[in-house]
């Protein structure tokens, strides 16, 4: 455990004087043998069964040429992706070397977006590759649900923890390569396989002279050689690898040595056990040939592998889309949202938004035509890449560098010349795509940013259009705090008035004319308190006005009086209820149905506020009670603090991961951070006592909360944790409920119970506000 104080708070507590300029990162849990299998079984993909046989129907025997070419050429790559990803080892892969050296512009939007785009696709293309290849094996399975549900598997265990993806890799990339480890051992040791006879049978190159040879072979290497780049997730994780200095570059070259020797062995065993005309342009090149050596379960093993070859693939390719997306929203390319971290610091709201992508895809049945912006997006984002290693070499000649290309500028150049060279060997429908994407991203770019500033403007002036609020007023020992504070909250906002609403409920059995008439006379001592009310408003220059409602109830006054201009319903806490009071209660029954914020008022005296106290646990209340506090706080120069409590044991690395989650939610929630606001961590066994505790430690005038997911339950009124607190403290508080529909909060508490997100370790579901 980092080193506490006596009170329980941890040591890292900061004022909001600071300059804030750090951001959350991801956590280091991906081990080298994670790496490793990242690398390589999402390298080894559904390709290899298919490239075979069409390299060999190209250049026959020599496709095995062409394969060693292929894989000494993505060393080039290799070799500066180790230099890259050591450089900054972040995560986003590209679109960060590219960022880092001509800055975040279009260029880095595109080359982040295609990058992304080609991962997503991938994901899709392998996830109906999948069903496909188990429906072999269950004639009746239906093969887009079965994808969906592979792909929704995988983002749910994205978002649960990093380490999943990474154990999930070496269990299937182990019977992987064990599958083709059996194919090459045996094709080369058993009786009917690899003869250098049959592989050697006729002419090594197939095609007359010299220049049709070559340019076959360059066709051939162009074909298979984005089946080597799968090491690139590597690089698109390096923020979650441990050890990234050496775990980074072993992985990377690691992978790549493994990939190329086990696609040279296997197009050596199929090319040597049968000659290559049998198995020339065969998309089952490989289980065409296992038969002959392995004759009794040689043809469902390779099946097997084939699977779960597509399984890796769905997996590296989602671990790569996601980790771009969230890169693109940390550098405000794409929307911010995308780089929220999940209490296991990873990118839950990127993973779900690649994940309905993906789905979309699959389910449409565009995979294959969508599947050329995975090579040739690959291509473009490779081409930049090592651009940017050149560049990157020249700005920061003095940079730490943990790995370093020994033969720069050979390595890029080499890289350069390899892209463009598939690129002439690619197919015309690609390219023209490819082109297409591109430049729907361009159009994209310059027009996001204007339409989301009309957006912001328009929601801007929905906001300013609820301009009221209201208080209901149903006893007078209330009225006049509930005043004070809505006239705090008012000189806070422009053009905010203040509704005092009174409501007769017993009078609603008379006429009309009746009502009007005596409804003045009901309460003499209300409307003492109303004109006292009155007369401050006036004195402070306040915007108020008062109104009686006639209604059946005062719950239904009050709903009919929530109209789409008011902003916030402040309401006084209706004091001790018993399970059987509280459902019918008028609090209650307005906190469940008022399409406005609600805030509740506990007055113990707010003559003077000179310290707030705001626990906040993320959620979505919190950050109402968050600018509450800072719009009650501010006029009156008090100092508040937000407070995180945390409740288990955590590293210095999860320590600071708490304080910058909590500094990130002040700025979302109130667009800077204000120099006036303190931001602690508070170490306790649970938040209720870690909330009491830190109440005890300064005399603080006021605490403001924020609804815990128990505000819909009937038995609680804002949940039991913060009405807990509002009983035990000594001083005011203000509980906040932000509107949401019933509906969104009931999907937002499933999705958290699917994704363990409501158990927060720093600050669970009761921790002031979802």
């Amino acid at each position: 455990m980092p080193n506490r104080m006596s009170d329980g708070a941890f040591k890292l507590t900061t004022g909001g004087t600071s300059t804030f300029m750090t951001q959350r990162k991801l956590k280091r849990k991906l081990n080298l043998l994670q790496l490793i299998m990242l690398g390589t079984a999402g390298t080894i993909a559904a390709e290899i069964f298919v490239l075979t046989g069409y390299a060999a129907g190209l250049v026959g025997p020599a496709a095995v040429l062409a394969l060693i070419i292929a894989g000494l050429m993505s060393y080039a790559i290799a070799f500066d992706y180790c230099e890259l990803a050591t450089m900054y080892p972040v995560t986003g892969g590209g679109v960060t070397y590219v960022r880092e050296a001509w800055g975040t512009n279009l260029l880095t939007f595109l080359v982040g977006s295609l990058d992304c785009l080609s991962s997503t696709f991938y994901a899709a293309l392998s996830a109906v590759g999948f069903a496909w290849s188990l429906k072999v094996f269950i004639p009746t399975l239906p093969v887009v649900p079965t994808a969906l549900v592979t792909i929704l598997v995988f983002i749910v265990l994205n978002i649960l923890d990093v380490s999943n993806i990474g154990n999930i890799q070496i269990v299937l990339g182990t019977i992987l390569l064990a599958c083709l480890g059996i194919f090459i051992v045996a094709g080369f040791v058993a009786p009917n396989g690899f003869s250098w006879a049959t592989f050697t049978e006729g002419d090594f190159f197939i095609h007359q002279g010299v220049a049709a040879n070559t340019a076959k072979i360059l066709n051939t290497v162009a074909l298979v050689y984005c089946a080597y780049i799968g090491y690139e997730v590597i690089a698109h994780d390096a923020e979650e690898a441990e050890n990234p200095s050496r775990n980074l570059p072993t992985a990377i070259l690691v992978s790549l040595t493994i990939c190329a020797l086990v696609y040279v062995l296997i197009a050596l065993v199929t090319l040597g056990t049968v000659p290559w005309q049998q198995v020339a342009g065969s998309e089952t090149a490989l289980t065409d040939v296992v038969g002959n050596f392995l004759p009794k379960y040689g043809v469902p093993m390779m099946a097997v592998a084939g699977m779960i070859a597509t399984l890796t693939s769905v997996n590296a390719a989602l671990l790569s889309g996601t980790r771009e997306a969230f890169t693109l929203g940390r550098s405000g390319l794409w929307p911010r949202s995308m780089s929220r971290l999940s209490r296991f610091r990873t990118p839950y709201i990127a993973c779900w938004f690649i994940g309905a992508i993906t789905c979309l895809v699959a389910s449409v049945g565009m995979v294959d035509f969508l599947s050329y912006v995975s090579s040739a997006g690959l291509l473009f984002v490779l081409f930049f890449s090592n651009l940017a290693m050149i560049r990157l070499r020249k700005l920061r000649p003095n940079a730490e560098r943990p790995f370093k290309a020994k033969l720069f500028p050979l390595t890029p150049v080499l890289a350069i010349l390899s892209c463009f060279l598939v690129v002439s060997f690619s197919s015309w429908q690609a390219l023209l795509f490819t082109g297409l994407v591109l430049a729907v991203c361009t159009v994209f770019y310059y027009t996001y940013k204007p339409l989301s500033r009309v957006w912001a403007e328009r929601a801007k002036a929905h906001e300013s259009a609820r301009d009221r609020i209201l208080v209901p007023v149903a006893s007078p020992a209330t009225a006049q705090g509930l005043a004070r504070l809505a006239f705090v909250l008012a000189e806070a906002s422009e053009d905010t008035s203040i509704c005092i609403l009174t409501i007769n409920s017993s009078v609603t059995a008379l006429s009309s004319a009746i009502r009007g008439r005596i409804a003045g006379q009901l309460n003499p001592r209300r409307r003492v308190v109303l004109q006292q009310i009155t007369d401050e408003a006036r004195i402070r220059n306040a915007a108020l006005y008062t109104k009686v409602s006639n209604s059946s109830t005062v719950a239904q006054g009050i709903l009919d009086e929530v109209g789409g201009n008011v902003k916030l319903v402040l309401m006084g806490w209706p004091g001790p209820l018993t399970p059987q009071q509280l459902p019918d209660h008028p609090v209650k029954l307005v906190l469940q149905k008022a399409h406005a914020h609600v805030a509740v008022l506990l007055n113990r005296g707010l003559d003077n506020v000179q310290r707030i106290l705001v626990p906040v646990g993320g959620g979505f209340h919190s950050r109402l009670a968050l600018r509450l506090a800072y719009e009650i706080g501010f006029p009156q120069h008090a100092q508040i603090t937000a407070v995180h409590i945390v409740c288990q044991p955590c590293d210095s690395e999860e320590l600071e991961d708490h304080m910058l989650n909590l500094r990130e939610i002040i700025e979302e929630s109130l667009g800077q951070m204000p120099p006036d606001i303190t931001t602690r961590l508070v170490y306790a066994n649970d938040v209720l006592s870690g909330v009491l505790q830190e109440a005890q430690r300064l005399p603080y005038d006021l605490i403001v909360i924020g609804a815990s997911e128990e505000w819909l339950s009937r038995t609680q009124l804002f949940g039991a944790l913060t009405d807990e607190i509002a009983e035990k403290t000594t001083c005011s508080v203000l509980l906040a409920r932000r509107y949401e529909s019933a509906a969104m909060a009931w999907l937002k508490s499933r999705s958290r119970m699917l994704t363990g997100a409501a158990s927060n370790t720093a600050a669970p579901a009761h921790n002031g506000g979802r």
